[in-house]
């Protein structure tokens, strides 16, 4: 195991400073040493999305990123995206349209349609498909997920 370092970035809006080895993913890093929980671990393949965090506002696969990778950026779990009482307009969508279903795969979708809508306000079905063509679903059939997303869009017009 390699020497453990320092590793400082900014954390859903906060600075922290965090041990860890060069080898740590940024997947165990948050849920392991920091105990945010909302990103979940999937497929540990990059193929399902679950574990989408934002790193600079980008979409990322915390199961495949380094944690030290992370060094002197902003990363933004699904924590940091609206808490419970004053829910993001991608949140409350997803709510109001029953994008939920288990609720596994959700946090990686909010982060994905959070990233899209900071750059394209109106996006077309088809760019909003594309979007999340990296996160994966198995109760929802898609359907709902879109017109959460095209709600959102809306609400944030």
């Amino acid at each position: 195991m390699a020497e453990s370092g320092t590793l400082r970035f900014a954390l859903n809006g906060q600075p922290v400073t965090a041990r860890c080895p060069d080898e740590r993913i940024l997947l165990d890093l948050l849920r392991e040493d920091l105990r945010l929980t909302g990103t979940k671990r999937g497929c540990d393949l990059g193929t399902c999305g679950c574990c989408t965090v934002l790193v600079d506002g980008r979409p990322t696969l915390s199961c495949l990123t380094l944690a030290r990778l992370a060094a002197g950026r902003s990363v933004t779990t699904i924590e940091g995206v609206g808490p419970p009482q004053r829910l993001s307009a991608v949140q409350r969508a997803f709510v109001e349209h029953g994008a939920t279903q288990c609720g596994f795969c959700t946090p990686g979708f909010v982060l994905t349609a959070t990233a899209l809508l900071r750059e394209n306000r109106a996006p077309s079905r088809e760019e909003i498909e594309r979007a999340i063509s990296g996160n994966l679903c198995r109760c929802t059939g898609y359907l709902a997920i879109v017109r959460a997303i095209e709600a959102a869009a809306r609400a944030e017009a």
